[in-house]
């Protein structure tokens, strides 16, 4: 009996591309589930750069997955096309391929856990980029390689 896997090719990493910080989220080898990693202070492009392209050879990512900031009416904004040009500047820094998901809802989804958690405001601060590229993940993670954003 034969059985249809994801190819065992390496893991996905996903970006929660903000001004001040970048949230990070790792899938295990298998695409099944989804860690946050410590979220990164933003320092200026070549650094940020660097240090996600140190992440992605030390974890071994095959794809990169960036949120696509849309507008809740589908149009892109500044930030979308700002988010454009670090994925390209990132895909070209590391060589991996970076694909863009609907971000849409994401931070709203991690401050209504954060804030139902119970945890302080100071607390969710610092919690909130990293759950947001979680829980962009784990979306993408639940629907495979049905399209999506």
């Amino acid at each position: 009996m034969e059985y249809h896997k994801k190819p065992l090719n390496g893991r996905i990493l996903a970006l929660d591309l903000g001004k001040k910080r970048i949230g990070l989220a790792l899938s295990d080898p298998l695409g099944i589930t989804a860690q946050g990693l410590p979220t990164l202070q933003r320092t200026n492009i070549r650094e940020d750069l660097a240090a996600l392209a140190a992440l992605v050879e030390e974890r071994e990512v095959t794809l990169i997955l960036m949120g696509n900031p849309l507008h809740m009416s589908g149009h892109e904004g500044r930030q979308a096309v700002y988010t454009h040009e670090f994925a390209e500047r990132l895909g070209e820094r590391t060589g991996v391929e970076v694909c863009f998901w609907d971000e849409r809802l994401t931070t709203v989804a991690a401050q209504r856990v954060l804030k139902e958690s119970g945890i302080s405001i100071e607390k969710r601060a610092r919690a909130v980029d990293r759950l947001a590229a979680v829980i962009l993940l784990e979306s993408y993670l639940d629907r495979g390689d049905s399209g999506g954003g």
